[in-house]
């Protein structure tokens, strides 16, 4: 990945986040019967360590929810909140908070908005890409972050962060939503759009 992308480029992929964070955002809304605020999306090429940092103390427990992207675009989806925001959110859904439910239900929120996102994402560039289905887990937020970047950036110590935060209306309650795509990726996703 090169070093840096010029403004055009940035907000070119800001513009692409956007509408597919407004397209998952639709999704949320429906599946929770909850108006979804949508923060203004952002573009960020970091080094790999400085990544997680961007996205918060690496030892905050954090509950990741991961589709893995396959296709002309192999990329991550990933969903992050806190632990209590996870539970709301089950609560929601009309859950008990710790049910053996819990990571199934956000599993399939997962999938829902992820795939709205990666549909928007499709129909803008014409790539052909298809979800893996959806991953759920607990850990530390370095331990999540690191270890699909780790992945996804194999060729490179850069990484591409797209990132909205999705706010449920009415409720203390947030979704991080992060698309990172494999090396070249964002030259992939530039080219298409024609601003490469």
């Amino acid at each position: 990945m090169s070093a840096s992308y010029n403004e055009t480029q940035l907000d070119a992929l800001r513009e692409l986040a956007n509408i597919g964070a407004g397209t998952a955002s639709t999704a949320l809304s429906e599946m929770l019967g909850r108006s979804i605020d949508l923060a203004v999306p952002d573009a960020r090429v970091l080094p790999m360590a400085d990544a997680v940092e961007q996205l918060g103390p690496p030892e905050q427990e954090i509950t990741g929810i991961m589709l893995g992207v396959e296709g002309e675009l192999p990329a991550t989806v990933l969903m992050l909140l806190t632990p209590e925001n996870a539970d709301k959110v089950c609560v929601m859904l009309g859950l008990e908070a710790g049910s053996d439910l819990v990571p199934s239900a956000l599993g399939e929120i997962g999938n829902v908005v992820g795939t709205s996102y990666l549909n928007a994402l499709a129909g803008m560039t014409g790539l052909a890409i298809e979800p893996t289905p959806p991953a759920t887990v607990t850990d530390f937020l370095g331990a999540i972050v690191e270890s699909i970047l780790a992945v996804r950036a194999a060729a490179s110590d850069r990484t591409l962060l797209l990132d909205s935060s999705l706010v449920i209306e009415g409720e203390d309650c947030s979704i991080v939503f992060l698309l990172v795509p494999d090396h070249g990726g964002a030259e992939e996703l530039l080219e298409r759009i024609g601003v490469a």
